[in-house]
């Protein structure tokens, strides 16, 4: 029998790649969308053909209740939510809405309509914010440093609550930062290989950044989406940190970008006040050590690689946009 799985977020970066994961190991594979006239699909349209899509919304728990009843997935990945931290601050009622509500609809609305349902819950490195101790791993303390890393702990915790209170095969996945070409342009390592790109081609001659010295653990969505998927087949569910266990500054990111393209970074990258979070989180570095000895996962592609890799598609991407 063919499984099959449901995803929010699907036309998001995780939701993308996960979708491609799942439908190369055969599964009929769901994606649930907003009612929205400025749905992009851009992520998804090279494969657009092999998937189900959907209309559901976090914020209905009766669409989400119908959507089950059916489509009969075997597991649910709940990768929706409002996901750029900086817009949690101006609207951070909405990113409770969904990013942490949305989360209980779900799975209570899995609770209600078949218990067996396997599901996943995408955490975020963001909760542990003003971090308690270095590297950080599942037993670590949150400490969340903006709405949305707020609203992440209590999905979080509402899925630890609903696999204890109903036993539920309920999972979450602790991703410290994960990008890719697919990343929006409002994330900073989107915005830098994207200037950078700019500034090779012309199109621009300076990038406007905030904290240089923020530390990030970051690896490449592709690998972290296998983790995702591996959780949900393991004999008990559990939460896992998934992070490479390194730490990089922005100031490294830009400086490996830029020197890609032949460029010095210290020319071009300008530090805005503008760009400064409220409450800044200096330092993210996971552990991921229970997701290697249970899970038998690794992260497949090096810091330098996924850095190169993101200004080559921003290249090449408007390259093609301005006929260069």
């Amino acid at each position: 029998m063919k499984k099959t799985a449901l995803i929010t977020g699907i036309t998001g970066q995780d939701g993308s790649y996960l979708a491609e994961l799942l439908l190369e190991q055969g599964y009929n594979v769901i994606g649930m969308i907003r009612r929205s006239s400025t749905v992009n699909f851009e992520r998804i349209k090279h494969f657009q053909d092999a998937l189900t899509l959907v209309p559901g919304d976090l914020m209905d728990e009766i669409s989400l209740i119908a959507l089950l009843h059916e489509h009969r997935p075997n597991e649910v990945y709940n990768l929706a939510a409002q996901s750029f931290v900086q817009t949690s601050w101006s609207q951070p009622v909405f990113t409770g809405e969904v990013t942490a509500l949305g989360v209980t609809r779900m799975l209570d609305a899995v609770r209600l309509v078949d218990p067996d349902i396997r599901f996943y819950q995408a955490s975020s490195s963001e909760m542990f914010g003003k971090v308690q101790e270095v590297p950080q791993r599942e037993t670590t303390p949150f400490y969340p440093r903006s709405p949305y890393g707020v609203a992440k702990v209590y999905g979080h915790w509402i899925t630890v609550n609903y696999r204890e209170s109903y036993n539920l095969f309920a999972c979450s996945g602790i991703l410290f930062n994960h990008e890719s070409s697919r990343r929006g342009l409002e994330f900073v390592t989107r915005k830098i290989t994207d200037g950078v790109a700019r500034i090779k081609l012309g199109l621009a001659n300076e990038l406007r950044l905030g904290n240089l010295e923020a530390q990030r653990d970051w690896g490449y969505a592709k690998d972290y989406v296998r983790a995702m998927h591996l959780m949900l087949q393991q004999d008990q569910p559990d939460d896992y940190v998934v992070s490479t266990g390194q730490t990089q500054s922005v100031r490294r990111f830009c400086e490996i970008a830029f020197g890609h393209a032949g460029l010095d970074y210290q020319q071009y990258v300008v530090q805005d006040e503008r760009f400064m979070r409220p409450a800044e989180v200096d330092l993210l570095v996971g552990d991921p050590s229970k997701a290697r000895a249970k899970l038998g996962w690794q992260p497949k592609t090096s810091f330098e690689e996924l850095v190169t890799m993101m200004v080559d598609a921003d290249l090449k991407l408007l390259k093609a946009e301005h006929k260069l």
